[in-house]
């Protein structure tokens, strides 16, 4: 038996060397592609003339500058004096618990309704708050103003860019739970 495969091996060898010695075609391929070379016309377009550059002089140089620090500096203290609405937070006044977090950590998960009020259930991390009108809620100085049953309305007290304080409304949506 191994005599046999000996045998087989020693004819198939050569007939593996000579399986390689063919040319497979590359030289008509090379062929081809001479005839493609020659036939093919390279066009190169004309690069246009650039455009002339003409020079504009800078007439600004006598005015003031836009944004100079002291300039901006000064317009803001003109807006602060003539804009002042004595809005602003009351820093004194003791802080509550849900003033602690953002509004978006915050998560309205409910209502209670009593004869007398209407309190909203709170969802911090795990613990869950009751709020009701009034209270102190956010980081931004925000005051509940109302209480749905989809939703609390809440007054935040937030500085502009000018350094003055506004009121702004927004809006925490009930969130649906997930089971």
């Amino acid at each position: 038996m191994r005599k046999f495969c000996f045998n087989y091996l020693i004819f198939l060898f050569p007939l593996l060397a000579l399986t390689g010695c063919g040319d497979n075609g590359v030289a008509e391929l090379k062929q081809w592609m001479d005839s493609v070379k020659k036939e093919t016309h390279v066009v190169v377009a004309k690069v246009s003339e650039p455009k002339v550059y003409v020079p504009v002089a800078y007439s600004g140089k006598s005015e003031l500058d836009p944004f100079n620090p002291a300039k901006l500096l000064v317009a803001l203290a003109r807006m602060k004096a003539e804009s002042n609405n004595g809005l602003r937070p009351d820093m004194e006044r003791r802080k509550e618990v849900l003033e602690a977090y953002p509004l978006d950590e915050l998560r309205m998960v409910g209502v209670i309704e009593r004869s007398t009020a209407r309190n909203a259930l709170i969802q911090v991390d795990k613990s869950v708050y009751q709020a009701k009108l009034g209270n102190y809620i956010g980081q931004n100085f925000g005051v509940i103003t109302k209480i749905n049953e989809t939703n609390l309305e809440i007054k935040e007290i937030v500085q502009d860019p000018a350094g003055e304080w506004t009121e702004r409304k927004v809006t925490l949506e009930l969130q649906e739970t997930k089971k």
